[in-house]
């Protein structure tokens, strides 16, 4: 059999993995037309087909999904080879990527990297500003700050606090509107959320909030644009207390009630922890973030 090429073998798990060529072009750096040629080298390769061709859509063949069993521990083999090798650089110098929602990326972090700059000049920072959890043992990012523990085998978590989050609204809405005195009051007030409200309104429930999914009006894949809604006196959402103190015209609603409780960890994978650079600028992360 005709020797296997460990690109094509990696084009096939980031195309089964993501789902797409789209996707999986976007995370390995790739065109989406080599992607694919890589995909069609390895079938030829091979003599069978690993996707099965629906309309514009690929879904794994049998032999495909047989072969992404076998390979999907191959391919965590080569992210822990990267990552021990990158733990390993003991040098202050060098790349750290650190994942946070996006409002976090926004409104919080800029401040601790300005720290991070002066006392590690020679470190280069990335910020992955995503709601979802990012994937350290494929190194999306060297350093996570969470809202949730670590649930992987090979995460390290600190827990730094606790804080809370609260629900907002404008002054200028305020002004304009009936402003809800209960929780209970909470569902005619013009409710904006992320997307998932049917998750959202669950966890709203079971802490004694009383709202239904429909009771979100206005509704963003991004907690910034959340937030600059209400800023703009578009409804009224919930915030995490450090972010809505460093922000101008709005104001808690429901003092004494609809408290939040909201985790804050940060997470890196074991094999990174030993790395200097990642020490630092996670001790510097642990401070600021203690410090709030």
């Amino acid at each position: 059999m005709t020797a296997m090429d460990w690109n094509h073998i990696r084009a096939f798990h980031a195309t089964a993995t993501a789902g797409s060529l789209s996707a999986a072009a976007r995370q390995l750096g790739l065109t989406q037309p080599t992607l694919s040629r890589q995909v069609a080298a390895l079938e030829a390769a091979l003599g069978v087909a690993l996707f099965d061709r629906v309309g514009r859509k690929l879904v794994l063949s049998q032999i495909g999904a047989e072969l992404l069993a076998r390979i999907g521990v191959m391919a965590d083999t080569v992210d822990l080879v990267a990552l021990t090798a990158s733990g390993r650089v003991q040098e202050i110098s060098g790349k750290v990527s650190i994942s946070a929602t996006d409002t976090y990326s926004a409104y919080i972090l800029p401040a601790m990297i300005e720290r991070i700059r002066k006392e590690a000049p020679l470190i280069t920072i990335a910020i992955v500003a995503s709601n979802e959890l990012s994937n350290l043992h494929r190194r999306d990012a060297d350093i996570a700050i969470r809202h949730v523990a670590p649930n992987r085998p090979g995460l390290i978590g600190q827990h730094v606090r606790d804080t809370e989050a609260y629900f907002y609204a404008s002054n200028d809405w305020i002004a304009r509107n009936i402003v809800p005195l209960q929780p209970a009051e909470l569902s005619a007030a013009g409710l904006i959320a992320l997307e998932d409200t049917a998750r959202f309104a669950r966890y709203l429930q079971d802490i004694g909030i009383p709202v239904e999914p429909d009771d979100f009006r206005l509704v963003a894949n991004s907690s910034v644009v959340v937030w600059e809604m209400v800023r703009r006196g578009m409804g009224v959402a919930p915030m995490l207390r450090e972010i809505a103190d460093r922000t101008p015209g709005v104001t808690r609603l429901l003092v004494g009630t609809a408290r939040i409780t909201v985790p804050i960890w940060l997470v890196t994978h074991a094999e990174m922890h030993s790395s200097p650079r990642i020490r630092l600028v996670q001790g510097i992360l642990a401070e600021e973030l203690a410090r709030m």
